[in-house]
């Protein structure tokens, strides 16, 4: 009998009251070798309702089984006699015995939503991409950096904090706790940043914020807003190591709400199923510029998965991944077009 055998028990609808239609495929449970139960057993006891086409295991367990008919009046015959009474075939055993369907195929990573590679094919306003932004080298005098430092312990990763600590809890910061000066190991990176595509004249320094997340393999974000109170327009996101797929999510039917946050793990910061999707894959060493509606209007999410589906490739996520992600505390109040998803607007009325 085979372990894997494609299907599994179907289980009732919600609000279902009819009984569910015949299937030539029965799910069989306490039938089994585990339970003294043979092949041969299985096949002479059903076999006197049709011709059995097949019989494997269900799962693991050696105790649930799947029996196969050529036609669904052999299953349905087999199941009224069988089906929670006694079996004098099987010794007094009693079967409980369900309609079973096909297994359904895992989606495979990234589901259905295609992947750019360049910020350009996403269409999104504000959304901007940089490959190779630092050098391999560059990188490591990064990564040895951070790894030189104290690291912040979370329920899924590793966080740093330079300039002003973010508060999870909120997912704010506390303007008036200033850390200090960014550390002077991204100073290559914060003059590149002068120049990067879609960055706008700034009377002040670009940015005076950083948090430093470790990804271990297969760890994402949930999707979300950064808070338009905590954070000027322009949020730059840098990713070191490892590769991920970047999705973002523009719900139709959206609004802010206060995100929930528990131990530094963001929950899904809007419940509406309805909603337009784009995918980009981000590379080590590339750097993401969100603003504008991209960084305003819409969800940004990292799936939470071990291997990425990237132009008909598979690509394991097989190292961690560290993001440095740079942005200016916002001191004012947020007077931005997108009131719908700003919660300094949700305030104010």
């Amino acid at each position: 009998m085979a372990a894997k055998s494609g299907y599994t028990r179907r289980l009732p609808l919600t609000g279902e009251t009819a009984p569910p239609p015949p299937s030539a495929v029965l799910y069989v449970a306490n039938c089994g070798p585990a339970v003294g139960v043979t092949d041969a057993d299985v096949r002479s006891t059903f076999g006197a309702f049709g011709e059995v086409a097949g019989v494997q295991a269900a799962d693991d367990s050696g105790a649930r089984i799947i029996v196969r008919f050529h036609e669904p009046a052999a299953a349905e015959a087999a199941m009224a006699a069988l089906h929670g009474r006694p079996c004098d075939l099987l010794a007094g055993r009693v079967l409980h015995i369900r309609y079973s369907v096909p297994v359904k195929p895992k989606a495979r990573p990234g589901g259905s939503v295609p992947v750019a590679h360049a910020a350009s094919e996403l269409g999104i306003p504000g959304i901007y991409m940089v490959q190779e932004f630092v050098t391999a080298a560059e990188e490591q005098e990064l990564l040895s950096a951070v790894d030189s430092k104290t690291w912040k312990r979370l329920a899924k990763r590793r966080v740093q904090h330079y300039g002003y600590e973010f508060l999870y809890e909120t997912r704010n910061v506390d303007s008036k706790q200033f850390l200090g000066e960014l550390p002077t190991f991204v100073s290559t990176v914060l003059e590149k940043i002068a120049s990067f595509p879609g960055v706008k004249d700034c009377a002040t320094r670009l940015v005076d914020q950083l948090t430093v997340n470790e990804y271990p393999c297969g760890v994402g974000l949930s999707p979300h807003i950064d808070t338009h109170s905590a954070f000027e327009e322009m949020i730059f996101s840098l990713s070191l190591a490892g590769t991920c797929i970047m999705e973002f999510r523009k719900y139709t039917k959206g609004t802010w709400r206060a995100p929930s946050v528990v131990d530094g793990v963001d929950e899904d910061s809007s419940q509406e199923p309805e909603c337009i999707r784009k995918a980009i894959f981000l590379p080590p060493r590339s750097m993401l510029l969100m603003s504008g509606e991209g960084r305003y209007a819409w969800h940004h999410y990292i799936p939470h998965h071990k291997i990425d589906a990237v132009g008909g490739q598979v690509i394991k996520r097989n190292s961690r991944r560290v993001s440095f992600t740079f942005r200016k505390v916002r001191m004012g109040p947020c007077d931005c077009e997108y009131k719908q998803f700003c919660d300094a607007h949700s305030k104010r009325c």
